[in-house]
């Protein structure tokens, strides 16, 4: 097992990480740009480093910097958690040449599979099931016209590089097709450097279902079992749950038969996640394998008892797979992705101070954060704050028990999508299991037009109250400190300490 670890990512996933390696007796570096200074991350790893400015180009995506930092300060691997420098086939190649060991797949295999129109080839190669579509870049909106043609309109632009829903495009008639390849083009090359563009056909609502795969150095290739991931706006995740109504059995068996081949002939090595579209008749087809951890890995985890991160690092360092062949989930697993967003008026960001941050706990709750009371909020990052994951025997007890959390959890000083998750948990077609992946954006007008709950807008009242009692407190007694500015209260019981020293 290593000694020292780098991270290099922020936030809740730089956290996780850090306790994974706590608990394997790994000490930790952490990397962090001016912006997170003062994240809890820096304050959590046993060393911490500055890599440069807020913008992640001038700091989290600088590969070569974080190498060196890597080697100054011992660490022997380099774990690159999720976005940022995670898939890009460079960086783990230059940190196996820097005689680091990259806690992921060898360059080779995310060369392999980072292109989807390289993963798609190497798909079909290996018997696959693939969406219908092209395998190569296209070359003009006329070669695209033609293909959609021979598919049937609607067809969906993707581009080849990156994930997110970025440089994706549908396409419903001839007309529209010119003007969304030039919009998917500038987006995919604003995003990941690379303007490449294929094109597939649109398959009308189907779920999005994963598999998680995990592979050691020995040869051992399983599948942890799928993640319905169908609850999306705008191709974004926002609530994953494990296992799928959707899948039986049978299925999940085909299902993880396929990633398991698609990982092997790959040459894959750690953990890694095949996406698939599972349509209404119970055909799954091949999207891409994320080369990477996933944001949404805990859910496996609840249902499977297997530290996903723990065994990343393991895996890295050489350890065997221990477990068996023929896993089945126990119970069921719920998350949500909780954002600075305000859902109710367009899912804009939101940045500020959070001057208040109460976490649900109780049974079966678990919450992978990055933030805490006194938190800044800016605009450089990934809108996610955190993830709010619950456990319980069954999915109705897993869904009451995700809304009693919500219900607990409070951020004041910036909006979340709390509320937005609440209404999803009850709304009556989720609750059925009945949905796929335009489900959010058919309902979205009357999960974010809704009134909030009547204990919501009491709570929000209670908040702002306590925060204009704050700054009433803080003008009336907040001494001075060195630098001879006010220093403010951080709790309401500070600030009432503070009232009661002023009372004659």
């Amino acid at each position: 097992m290593f000694t020292k670890l780098l991270i290099a990512n922020r936030g809740e996933i730089a956290i996780r990480i850090i306790r994974a390696c706590r608990e394997l007796g790994v000490r930790t570096v952490a990397v962090y740009s001016d912006a997170d200074a003062q994240a809890p991350h820096v304050r959590a790893a046993d060393e911490a480093v500055n890599i440069g400015p807020a913008p992640s180009t001038q700091s989290y995506l600088l590969g070569e910097r974080i190498i060196e930092v890597a080697k100054r300060t011992g660490a022997q691997a380099i774990h690159p958690g999720y976005g940022f420098l995670s898939e890009r086939e460079w960086f783990s190649r230059a940190v196996r040449e820097a005689g680091l060991v990259f806690v992921g797949p060898p360059p080779e295999a995310i060369a392999a599979l980072g292109s989807k129109t390289a993963a798609r080839q190497l798909a079909i190669a290996a018997g696959v099931p693939v969406v219908p579509g092209t395998t190569e870049g296209l070359r003009d909106a006329a070669e695209a016209e033609a293909i959609a043609e021979r598919y049937g309109y609607p067809v969906l632009l993707k581009a080849a590089a990156g994930g997110g829903g970025k440089g994706m495009r549908v396409v419903r008639a001839p007309s529209e097709m010119a003007g969304a390849l030039d919009a998917a083009r500038r987006e995919a090359q604003n995003a990941f450097g690379d303007d490449t563009v294929y094109v597939e056909k649109y398959i009308v609502g189907p779920r999005h279902v994963e598999i998680q795969v995990i592979a050691d150095t020995h040869g051992t290739v399983l599948s942890l079992g799928e993640r319905e991931c169908s609850v999306q706006r705008r191709h974004q995740k926002m609530i994953e749950e494990a296992p799928s109504v959707a899948v039986s059995p049978a299925l999940r068996k085909r299902m993880g038969e396929t990633a398991v081949a698609a990982a092997r002939a790959a040459g894959y090595v750690n953990a890694g996640t095949c996406e698939f579209l599972l349509d209404q008749e119970g055909n799954f087809y091949f999207l891409e394998m994320n080369t990477r951890l996933q944001v949404e890995h805990p859910v496996t985890e609840l249902v499977t008892g297997i530290d996903i991160v723990q065994w990343q690092i393991r895996i890295a360092a050489g350890e065997k797979l221990p477990f068996p062949a023929d896993l089945t989930p126990r119970g069921w697993a719920i998350e949500c992705r909780i954002t600075s967003e305000d859902p109710s008026n367009g899912f804009l960001p939101s940045a500020g101070r959070i001057e208040y941050l109460h976490v649900p706990t109780g049974p079966g709750v678990r919450w992978d954060g990055g933030i805490e009371t006194g938190s800044t909020v800016g605009l450089h990052y990934d809108p996610m704050l955190a993830k709010l994951i619950v456990w319980a025997a069954t999915r109705d007890d897993a869904i009451a028990r995700m809304h009693r959390a919500l219900r607990e959890l409070t951020v004041v000083g910036i909006e979340t999508s709390r509320e937005f998750h609440l209404r999803v948990l009850e709304d009556e077609e989720f609750r059925r299991g009945a949905i796929e992946i335009q489900w959010l954006e058919r309902r979205l007008p009357s999960l974010v037009g809704a009134a909030a709950p009547e204990s919501q807008v009491t709570l929000a009242a209670v908040a702002a109250a306590l925060l204009a009692d704050r700054d009433r407190g803080m003008r009336r007694a907040a001494p001075v400190n060195g630098s001879g500015t006010q220093a403010p209260a951080t709790t309401p019981w500070e600030l009432a300490a503070r009232r009661d020293a002023l009372r004659p």
